[in-house]
């Protein structure tokens, strides 16, 4: 047992059952013991590798795509913002993908949204001394200027709430204790108007997922950004809408128990892209794509190309490799989705 798991135990033996939401929100984001507050899970002596771990690529298409919203726009001072930057290495890329951009930088005014103070020291030290704000949350950022922001594998840690159908109504997932250990349960099932249009495309014992803290976030996104001008881009692994279990625990490069270590391990769901893109009013809203067409969209076989004429041997079949792994469909290709938020104009690589 974890000192988290012990910390739960007593809190469920005390008070009952806690949701899914409850229990993830600990393990991840506990000032003490929570899995963010306490290490760098990024990278190979991680537990995990996001995109930008991957390759600069990543980061300089995303980056040259909201760059290109920002000059369609009447190039305006603005805020440059990343949801959840984890080393700092996505929005480093971006910041030197666009140095040539006339006005952009000096335009720009960067917030990192970040809630681990861990983290924010990887990330003051990956981007040297260049100018940043850290906000606790969105709704911590500028709201009285243009807002072009990126989210890459931010929604997916956010916590969520499953529920499993039964008849027309629908039983939730809880931890509680079975012989003095973690264990996932259900409620008694019961109606719930959240999930009424869930009725029509579900079956008994379907599981559905919702992640109400993300509406929340999108709605603050959408707001500024249908008020004062700019784009987001979200990429992250799901689909257009939430339909079967996805909770889950990554430790060490490899699935884990999520009950077996507590603030040990990284806890993610799949996203539910219809919910952001419902929540995200008044701003519009993309089309989802996958990560693979998006960055087919923005070049990636040209840069790629471009950077290997450097490259020889063990660093050229690596490059190659990072490649195939960001669009390869049997890889992060399809997994992960994109879709983005705008006032007239979508994006590079979007479609209305």
């Amino acid at each position: 047992m974890t000192p988290l798991a012990d910390l739960l135990a007593a809190r469920i033996a005390a008070s009952g059952p806690i949701t899914l939401a409850d229990y993830m929100a600990d393990c991840l984001l506990h000032p003490q013991h929570g899995y963010y507050a306490t290490r760098d899970p990024f990278g190979a002596a991680g537990d995990f590798t996001t995109a930008p771990e991957i390759s600069q690529i990543f980061g300089e298409l995303l980056g040259l795509s909201l760059a290109q919203a920002w000059l369609d726009q009447g190039a305006p001072a603005f805020t440059l913002a990343e949801l959840g930057p984890g080393r700092g290495t996505l929005i480093a890329d971006v910041l030197r993908a666009t140095r040539g951009i006339p006005g952009f930088h000096a335009a720009a005014r960067v917030h990192l949204v970040e809630a681990s103070a861990t983290l924010r020291a990887v990330q003051r030290r990956t981007l040297g001394d260049h100018a940043v704000t850290w906000a606790d949350s969105v709704q911590d950022l500028p709201d009285h200027t243009p807002l072009f922001l990126l989210a890459n594998e931010f929604f997916d840690a956010l916590p969520i709430r499953q529920f499993t159908r039964v008849g027309q109504g629908w039983a939730e997932t809880v931890v509680g204790l079975r012989d003095g250990r973690l264990r996932l349960g259900r409620s008694a099932p019961a109606t719930l108007a959240t999930l009424a249009h869930r009725l029509a495309d579900t079956r008994d014992g379907d599981v559905v997922e919702t992640c109400p803290a993300a509406a929340a976030i999108i709605a603050a996104i959408g707001t500024r950004i249908a008020q004062n001008g700019g784009a987001a881009i979200i990429v992250d692994y799901g689909d257009w809408q939430s339909l079967g279990d996805t909770f889950q625990a990554l430790q060490d490069h490899r699935f884990a128990d999520p009950l077996a270590a507590p603030g040990e391990a990284d806890l993610t769901a799949h996203v539910d892209f219809a919910a952001l893109a419902a929540a995200a009013a008044p701003a519009r809203v993309s089309r989802m794509m996958t990560q693979g067409a998006l960055l087919d969209r923005l070049g990636i076989n040209a840069r790629s190309a471009r950077l290997a004429q450097s490259l020889t041997g063990a660093r050229l079949a690596a490059h190659q490799q990072a490649t195939r792994r960001l669009t390869d469909p049997a890889e992060m290709g399809s997994l992960f989705k994109a879709l983005a938020l705008y006032c007239d104009i979508p994006p590079a690589g979007f479609d209305p």
